[in-house]
């Protein structure tokens, strides 16, 4: 099994947020603090090492984490993220969330970790129902693989998902740690219901 400390986790914060008007989602404000650090509140207990990926006001971000941005130009969503957070980090196993997610549980990265089998590649979220392809924990040797799979142009996680080891790690009873607020309309309701 793998141990927590083992892993380096990165938090995905390197998109465009179209969905929000282009405004930068991890600093959009939830009850008061930006929803990067709700993330991090989650997060921090159950790791030892954090990063940031995003591709603007690195200044603000540097506040919470060290931060990183994409060496792929053209915003290639998360993966954009995920194959600069495997040239940054150095442990072997590096795991992924995204920023706009403050409900993570309190046990996500051990779920990951005791998951981890020597010969898999990738290990992905499942709730049940689907996929939560940005909640993910790579290993290093797939970044050769991650950077031919971008310079063809490839775009979809789920695509290069089949093409690698990819396990399914179960939270079909945590269905709730995926919440992801996409919208300021998303945002508006999920502050009403925590308040």
């Amino acid at each position: 099994m793998l141990h927590p400390t083992q892993t380096n986790w990165v938090i995905l914060a390197g998109g465009q947020a179209s969905r929000m008007g282009g405004k930068d989602k991890g600093l959009i404000e939830l009850n008061g603090k930006p929803l990067i650090e709700h993330v991090l509140d989650k997060l921090s207990p159950q790791v030892t090492t954090i990063a940031i990926n995003a591709n603007r006001n690195h200044d603000i971000y540097q506040k919470f984490a060290p931060v990183f941005g994409d060496e792929v130009t053209n915003f290639p969503g998360p993966l954009g993220g995920i194959h600069a957070g495997l040239k940054h980090c150095t442990s072997d196993w590096v795991g992924f969330v995204p920023c706009d997610s403050p409900n993570i549980t309190p046990d996500v990265v051990e779920r990951f970790c005791s998951s981890v089998e020597a010969e898999h590649d990738i290990l992905v979220a499942h709730d049940g129902d689907y996929l939560q392809p940005v909640f993910t924990l790579f290993h290093r040797r797939v970044l050769p693989k991650l950077s031919a799979f971008l310079e063809r142009g490839e775009r979809k996680i789920i695509l290069l998902y089949k093409e690698c080891n990819t396990h399914y790690v179960d939270f079909s009873d945590s269905p709730e740690c995926f919440v992801n607020l996409n919208t300021p309309e998303e945002l508006e309701q999920f502050g009403t219901l925590q308040s």
